[in-house]
């Protein structure tokens, strides 16, 4: 449910009715906490509601043309995130419960707000891809490789599928996967190849990245020796890239 306040233009969950009145005063309370989980080019703070934890990203303030664009042309990162976070509710496919994207107009896109329920997360995927001791390590990537396996046969593309994005709860002896940062997202059937891409932001090992191609091979049906070469092929292509681009920086 959309509607305008004075000052901002509010998507709601219509479970979250109760919080309206939080949203509409969404500057205030973001300001008033002083604790940040996350801060860089976004910020990220937890804050209490009527009974709920709620995850608070703040996005920064695009540039002029940015917020002509996402104003009247396509919406912003924070409405993004939650119909995003819709769709993937619908598919059956975990992600923090979306409360609300919240949008400062003026008359241009100013400040931006995508609110969500917390999720109860043990570790992201980083833990384990950078501790070779981590705890049943071989059974969580390959856990995870079916996870992906659904998002890909779901026509779920995330766009910006890395270690931190990725939350992780262990329950008994099962993984529940949790994605986050949603915002750059597509919905729509997957070639082979941009299936094997996608696991190019993960910054992975090699024996790792084995271990969750054999998986999302079987899985997908796949040559297995074909899912191991194109995902290393990827993922050595990502970090040449990324690598390329360090130095360029430093020699700026």
């Amino acid at each position: 449910m959309q509607q305008l306040s004075n000052r901002y233009q509010i998507s709601l969950n219509p479970k979250y009715e109760s919080c309206r009145d939080f949203c509409e005063h969404i500057d205030i309370h973001f300001d008033d906490q002083q604790e940040s989980m996350h801060k860089a080019r976004n910020e990220i703070k937890k804050i209490p509601c009527a009974g709920y934890t709620f995850v608070v990203k703040s996005f920064k303030v695009p540039h002029l043309l940015n917020r002509i664009v996402y104003t009247y042309f396509r919406g912003s990162k924070a409405k993004k995130s939650y119909e995003n976070a819709l769709k993937l509710q619908q598919l059956n496919i975990n992600t923090p419960e979306p409360v609300a994207a919240i949008q400062e107009l003026t008359p241009t896109l100013h400040k931006s707000y995508f609110i969500s329920i917390a999720f109860d997360y043990d570790f992201t995927l980083r833990a384990p891809l950078r501790n070779p001791d981590f705890e049943d390590r071989v059974e969580l990537f390959q856990a995870f490789a079916r996870f992906t396996a659904k998002l890909h046969e779901n026509g779920v593309l995330h766009n910006d599928y890395s270690q931190g994005n990725i939350l992780i709860k262990k329950e008994q002896d099962d993984y529940t996967f949790s994605v986050v940062d949603i915002n750059r997202m597509e919905f729509r059937p997957l070639s082979r190849q941009e299936r094997y891409k996608n696991f190019s932001r993960l910054w992975a090992d090699r024996d790792v990245l084995e271990i969750i191609a054999k998986e999302y091979a079987k899985i997908a049906g796949y040559d297995v020796q074909e899912a191991i070469d194109e995902i290393c092929a990827f993922d050595q292509k990502h970090k040449k890239f990324k690598q390329f681009k360090r130095l360029f920086k430093k020699q700026k």
